[in-house]
């Protein structure tokens, strides 16, 4: 299964982000990495280094490799809408994304490892593809035999985000998706913008 496994870390430094979540090595070094670290000289990055950058952000931001990304945009495109727009709202709605929103995993990373293990239902059967696309209305719970799950338990009460676009009862480990996320909910901090340069040169 493909997914990136390399140094968070540095991949957060070189964002200037803490994309992956908290990460104490982040705030202690929060500059880019390298041999000189803060002091290298840095000159103005040309037009298409930044819109390279927002796309690999957005990448590491949702656990995506290339192909699959570039094919979600594809389907962002052919849809109404505006086209950066959809192609968040695309990646909001994968499976491993709604269950991390959801609190079910404290990361994207641990969502999706869960999915991939059988512990994710959707509309009461059992998915494993952290790439399905979750409709409105759909149900997501956790597996019975998995509500007892440490890492189920320990991230539902740890969470404390409340997303607008989605319901989750505690008691049940189910939620609903309600509605499709317009740009203003979602706080990721993409410029979508500069990943539609990108792709459309």
């Amino acid at each position: 299964m493909a997914r990136y496994t390399g140094p968070k870390s540095k991949i957060a430094r070189k964002f200037g982000q803490a994309i992956f979540g908290d990460d104490k090595s982040f705030e202690k070094r929060n500059y880019p990495p390298g041999q000189h670290g803060n002091n290298r000289r840095r000159g103005k990055k040309s037009e298409y280094a930044v819109q390279l950058m927002e796309k690999q952000k957005a990448k590491y931001t949702y656990g995506i490799l290339e192909k699959q990304f570039r094919n979600m945009f594809d389907k962002a495109t052919r849809s109404t809408g505006i086209t950066g727009e959809v192609l968040l709202q695309l990646c909001e709605s994968r499976l491993d994304n709604v269950v991390y929103r959801m609190g079910i995993a404290p990361s994207r990373s641990g969502a999706r490892q869960l999915v991939s293990h059988r512990h994710i239902t959707v509309n009461g059967e059992i998915l494993n593809i952290p790439s399905y696309q979750v409709k409105v209305g759909d149900v997501i719970g956790v597996r019975e035999k998995s509500k007892s799950l440490a890492v189920v338990t320990n991230s539902l009460s740890a969470n404390s985000a409340v997303y607008e676009w989605m319901t989750f009862n505690n008691e049940t480990k189910q939620g609903t998706y309600v509605s499709i996320p317009q740009r203003i909910q979602i706080p990721e901090t993409i410029n979508e913008q500069f990943i539609v340069e990108l792709y459309s040169k």
